[in-house]
């Protein structure tokens, strides 16, 4: 393992111990050396080599268990991908997004229960505009009502799969808040709820094809200019 020699320390030993983490040092289920034998390998304090791996725990590739060690939980860097997910265009972001948001109303409509749908109408109705409290307000309730319709489809990777794009879907929101896009009005929004509630996934997936179809339209003609 390389030493940690640039200014900030505990990026630098995070970036290294993250490093051997994805080459297989330890494998999925091993515990790692303790904070000194990790001081020593590192050339950096305890302290900072304890932020480093609180930072990979956050990131979900290390496990600490109290009074046991620290473990490799994951060799898979989700942040790594989700910066990728980040730098791809636009128009690829929001491909995604209307994948995710298909499955996910297409799977609601059939397996929604009558307090999904009380949350879902909840979410909606306090959903507003960008008026009630500015931009950044207005994209959280944005993202609760669609996280709620994704809840509903009762398939859990796909909620901890949206939960990975949220960054990335903001960003998409700003764009169209920004003026880029048009914005599903909120019209849009309970066609989705509407079509959920009635029980049919193909309704479901053609609301949301409807309220998918301008903002796609309108980045095809951007991109052909």
């Amino acid at each position: 393992m390389q030493p940690a020699f640039r200014t900030n320390l505990t990026d630098s030993a995070t970036d290294s111990l993250r490093a051997e983490i994805l080459r297989g040092r330890w494998a999925v289920g091993a515990r790692i050396p303790n904070e000194a034998a990790l001081t020593d390998l590192l050339l950096v304090s305890r302290g900072t080599v304890r932020e480093a791996v609180r930072v990979l725990v956050s990131q979900g590739l290390l496990d600490t268990r109290q009074g046991s060690g620290t473990y490799v939980r994951s060799v898979i860097d989700s942040s790594a991908a989700l910066d990728r997910v980040k730098r791809a265009s636009l128009r690829d972001q929001w491909e995604a997004r209307a994948a995710l948001d298909l499955e996910a109303a297409r799977l609601a409509a059939l397996r929604h229960t009558p307090a999904d749908l009380d949350c879902i109408r909840q979410l909606l109705a306090v959903r507003g505009s960008v008026a009630d409290g500015g931009s950044e307000a207005f994209i959280g309730r944005d993202i609760a009502f669609h996280k709620s319709v994704v809840a509903a489809s009762g398939n859990k990777a796909m909620m901890e799969l949206y939960d990975f794009f949220t960054a990335a879907i903001t960003e998409t929101i700003h764009a169209t808040l920004d003026g880029d896009l048009p914005e599903p009005d909120q019209q849009a929004h309970a066609a989705i709820v509407d079509a959920i509630a009635s029980g049919d996934p193909d309704r479901a997936v053609a609301a949301v094809r409807a309220f998918m179809a301008p903002v796609l339209a309108e980045l095809e003609r951007l991109l052909s200019q």
